[in-house]
């Protein structure tokens, strides 16, 4: 292994950055060109995207359901008036 393959990835900035890194990551595991330590390596790298990209969409779901809520009330309030 070279050095580069002991720096710790970057955090993705947004969720299309992170998925699209976790659609690479997967593309080159599965073209079994690496040797056993770079695919597990490459492997903890995907698990770790993956969960960021999980954590922005639950984030994104409790947003939108906040915004939802807040609606709700709004029409509630306007509708008893």
């Amino acid at each position: 292994m070279n050095e580069s393959d002991h720096q710790q990835p970057e955090e993705p900035t947004s969720f299309e950055d992170a998925f699209t890194r976790l659609e690479s990551v997967v593309r080159r595991l599965e073209s079994g060109q690496m040797s056993l330590d770079q695919s597990t390596a490459l492997f903890e790298e995907g698990m770790q995207l993956a969960k960021a990209c999980t954590e922005m969409l639950n984030g994104a779901e409790l947003k939108i359901k906040r915004l939802q809520q807040g609606l709700v009330e709004q029409l509630n309030l306007v509708s008893e008036d």
